[in-house]
Parts: structure tokens; C-alpha cells; sequence
């Protein structure tokens, strides 16, 4: 069972990837992301997100174990937190679609590397909720960046 833990929160196995596991995880999840909010325009990313959520929770203790404490390894809370940021983008299979995923992507690992505005302090909380919890008040403050760029926009979107 632990092997299967370690496959889920290394995100079948994009956090092994050399350097950067995070971004990879991110990555990784765009295409997730994408097709969910195709697929289910409303409820896809909340599905995503509640899925990667609770992998997160599932997983991160035998990641622990496996890696030592908050592992690099172990990005299923990154793909939790980049699907935060388009939970209420509503896609139209557009060039604008990739130039939106890209700019979410760039957003979310720039709040998520830097930290700013609390994002060390949640980090800091005991165990699996902290380091899910950064992650989340990551993607919430790119999920404003990029609500604030489609407002600005909105001929585009």
C-alpha cells in the first residue's frame, strides 16, 4: 500500500523528476486541469480539486516516511494547489486558454516558491494540513491574480 501512496504523491512519479519536482507537479497537472474543466465546466476543477485534496491527505505520510519531512518528492499538494487557481476560469478552447494556464502556472509556482503574504507561516503547520496548507493560500492568491487579469480582459476571455 505505501508503494501505491508514494505513486500517488509523487503524482505518478513527476515528483521524481530531476530538479524542480514542484514545477513538474504543476505541469504535470495543467492538462488535468484543462480536460476537467472541458469535460465538466462547473464541477470539473471542484472534482479535481476535492480528488487532489484528499489524495494529498492520503498519501503524504508514506511520502513523509519514504523522502523525510515536507519531501520535494512528494507534489500531489502542488497539484492541489495549482488547480486552485482555475476553479472559476471557464475555458473556451481558445489560444487564450494556454496563454491563461500559462500565466496560472507562472503565478501559482511564483507565490509557492516566494511565499509571501502568510504563506511561510501556514507552511509551518503540524504535518500533512501544512504542507498541503501552503500549497492552497498559494493557489488562492494566484486564483486573484488571474480573476483580476480576465476582469481586465474580459475580450479576450
Amino acid at each position: 500500500m505505501n508503494r501505491i501512496k508514494i505513486w500517488v504523491g509523487t503524482l505518478f512519479g513527476a515528483g521524481l523528476l530531476p530538479a524542480a519536482p514542484g514545477t513538474w507537479g504543476s505541469l504535470f497537472t495543467l492538462p488535468l486541469i484543462y480536460f476537467s474543466a472541458i469535460a465538466l465546466p462547473v464541477y470539473g476543477p471542484i472534482f479535481l480539486l476535492l480528488a487532489t485534496i484528499l489524495l494529498s491527505l492520503w498519501s503524504s505520510d508514506a511520502n513523509v516516511a519514504a523522502f523525510g519531512e515536507d519531501p520535494g518528492q512528494f507534489v500531489m499538494d502542488e497539484s492541489a494547489g495549482q488547480t486552485v487557481v482555475f476553479l472559476f476560469v471557464s475555458f473556451q478552447q481558445t489560444l487564450f486558454d494556454l496563454i491563461l494556464l500559462a500565466i496560472g502556472f507562472l503565478l501559482f509556482r511564483l507565490f509557492d516558491v516566494l511565499k509571501p503574504f502568510g504563506i511561510k507561516a501556514v507552511e509551518k503547520l503540524h504535518g500533512k494540513f501544512g504542507i498541503l496548507a501552503d500549497d492552497l493560500l498559494a493557489g488562492i492568491y494566484a486564483l486573484i491574480c488571474i480573476q483580476t487579469i480576465i476582469h481586465f480582459i474580459p475580450a479576450a476571455v
